[in-house]
């Protein structure tokens, strides 16, 4: 068991899929969580004994607030992981202005704000750990190779990709540990809206449609958040203490094709 006890961690996008698998992981790890989404997520904060806020990750404001409160609610901060995100399926022609600057808001300038609002955070306790502090940053396989009718996607998760190695190389210093978790598709809302729109554009059943996205995968199958939630915790600790500016994919093979 990978051991955070003592640690204080914060995810955003925590109101569901990934980002709900990673609160709870970490938390079984022993990290006190700070669960943040658009709401709240209470439930989740009381499922795991730790914290439940509102956050807007595209606000730059809240972040100032939320970090201003931070040491006073739970002592300060040891782990960030910049979840939060949005899936867009569209042709190039299709995608309009308004789409694009909305998914680069939530999925690109939603990270580097949480990162930078955070780092004065993180450095005051990184001397703290053997692994230093922790971001971890979720991108995609998105965001190492293209694909038709995800290009806006693409663009955003590339950006997340190369902002993480940037940041790792400026953060050194600080002790500050930065890498990327890129998934495979997995069985989350966002994965099976992939099924929904793959059975749509060839007219088959949503079944059939699974399992040809699951054989895609050469381990045969859709990831599970747990698969995901788990990288984190490993990229979060002091396991991973020499890992910083790395890509962790966890694709069941995709991009070894």
């Amino acid at each position: 068991m990978l051991d955070l006890e003592g640690r204080i961690a914060l995810v955003t996008g925590a109101g569901r899929g990934l980002g709900a698998a990673t609160a709870r992981a970490l938390a079984a790890a022993g990290a006190r969580v700070v669960a943040t989404d658009v709401d709240a997520p209470i439930e989740l904060a009381n499922e795991i004994d730790g914290v439940g806020l509102a956050l807007d990750v595209t606000d730059e404001t809240a972040w100032a607030d939320l970090v201003a409160r931070l040491p006073a609610l739970v002592g300060g901060l040891d782990i960030l992981v910049n979840n939060a995100g949005l899936w867009l399926r569209k042709s190039i022609l299709e995608t309009t202005l308004a789409d694009w600057r909305k998914l680069h808001a939530v999925n690109v300038e939603g990270v580097f704000l949480g990162t930078r609002a955070t780092i004065p955070l993180l450095s005051e306790r990184s001397r703290m750990w053997p692994g230093g502090s922790a971001i971890v940053n979720l991108s995609s396989v998105a965001g190492i190779n293209g694909a038709a009718n995800a290009t806006c996607y693409n663009s955003t998760k590339g950006a997340v990709r190369i902002f993480t190695k940037g940041c790792a190389m400026e953060l050194a210093s600080s002790y500050i540990r930065v890498n990327s978790v890129h998934p495979g598709v997995i069985d989350t809302d966002m994965g099976r809206t992939l099924v929904d729109d793959m059975a749509a554009a060839r007219g088959i059943g949503y079944n059939e449609a699974r399992t040809l996205i699951g054989a895609g995968h050469p381990l045969g199958r859709l990831g599970v958040p747990k698969d995901i939630a788990d990288a984190v915790v490993f990229l979060a600790s002091d396991k991973a203490a020499f890992i910083t500016g790395s890509e962790l994919v966890v694709d069941g093979g995709m991009t070894a094709r």
